[in-house]
This record gives structure tokens, C-alpha cells and sequence, in this order.
């Protein structure tokens, strides 16, 4: 996806905000019922590099834009 105004970014951000909630959210969800807490740290240090990347990610691609 090329972002060329706040509304693009807002769009990228939602779409990336969802995916990373149903992929890792819903591993810590069923790690948090299942009470296992090795595999709650596990699902949880996931979600939060699923977080880190996506910023990341982002902050890229305006290094990129600066790049031009």
C-alpha cells in the first residue's frame, strides 16, 4: 500500500490494527483460557512484536519519503 496522505496512513493503520488483533489477540485470548501461563507469555510477547514491527514498519516508510 502507497501512503500519500493522513487518510491513507489512518486506512494502513486501521487494516494493520486489525490484522494484528485477530492473528495475535486471539492467541492471547486462548492462551488466557487455557491458563497456561508459558504460553500467555508467549502469545503476549508476540502481540507486542507484532506491535513493535507495525511501528516499525511505519516509521520506514517515512524515512523512505525523506529519502526522495
Amino acid at each position: 500500500m502507497t501512503v500519500n496522505s493522513r487518510d491513507d496512513f489512518a486506512q494502513w493503520a486501521i487494516e494493520r490494527t486489525k490484522s494484528i488483533l485477530t492473528d495475535q489477540g486471539s492467541d492471547l485470548a486462548s492462551a488466557a483460557r487455557c491458563g497456561d501461563d508459558a504460553r500467555l507469555g508467549e502469545a503476549a510477547n508476540a502481540l507486542g512484536q507484532a506491535i513493535i514491527d507495525a511501528l516499525l514498519e511505519s516509521f520506514d516508510g517515512l524515512i523512505d519519503d525523506d529519502r526522495d
